[in-house]
């Protein structure tokens, strides 16, 4: 079960990895976040940087130092990492790595509702799904592959990571239509019906006033 946080929206948990190497202002950390591709990893709003950095200062995870400002530009508030935060930020990591918490792709979202479609435009669909998941794994692999020799593989690993998800989502999926191509899917005839009569076939009937598993 996750630990509640006292801030706990994922871009302080960017911000502290990132102001964990030295003090910087909000324009610097949020600049090496996006060189840093931090907003692939995680589902990061830059628009609530001010307020998460405020609410991280109010809690004690971070403190200012002085102020900065270059040619005519205005003073920007410099932040350092307390004890306090190095401690969340190990902590944070610690659960994110050890604990597995339910989330919720909107990949599966569609496929609640996949019967939605008609079959022939499941196909479509998932087949085009499937040429942009091989695009990004081609995109991911050159990537990985060009920063490999210069960056270490300790901060190459959610790279990998992704590519591992992408990976197997492509051959899932591949599996999938080929179920679908061949006939094969099970309930495929009944499925078929349904969009061509618009009546929903009695053995589909009870499970979809249910839901499709069981209550547990």
């Amino acid at each position: 079960m996750a630990k509640p946080r006292k801030v706990s929206n994922l871009l302080a948990l960017a911000v502290l990895s990132t102001v964990y190497q030295r003090p910087m202002h909000r324009y610097e950390m949020a600049s090496i976040m996006r060189e840093r591709g931090k907003d692939q990893d995680m589902d990061i709003k830059w628009g609530s940087l001010y307020t998460v950095v405020q609410n991280m200062e109010k809690h004690g995870f971070l403190e200012s130092v002085g102020v900065t400002r270059a040619g005519a530009r205005p003073e920007r508030t410099v932040y350092q990492i307390t004890e306090a935060g190095r401690e969340e930020l190990i902590d944070w990591a610690r659960e994110l790595i050890s604990t597995p918490l339910p989330e919720h792709p909107k990949f599966a979202a569609g496929l609640s509702v996949l019967a939605a479609l008609a079959p022939a435009e499941a196909i479509t669909l998932l087949q085009a799904r499937l040429d942009r998941l091989e695009q990004s794994i081609s995109t991911q692999r050159a990537t990985i592959t060009l920063h490999g020799g210069e960056i270490p593989r300790l901060f190459l690993a959610e790279n990998e990571y992704g590519l591992a998800m992408t990976v197997a989502e492509a051959q899932w999926v591949r599996a999938l239509l080929a179920e679908l191509t061949s006939g094969s899917y099970p309930d495929l005839d009944a499925w078929q019906a349904w969009h061509a009569t618009g009546d929903l076939p009695p053995e589909l009937t009870e499970i979809a006033e249910r839901g499709s598993l069981p209550d547990q």
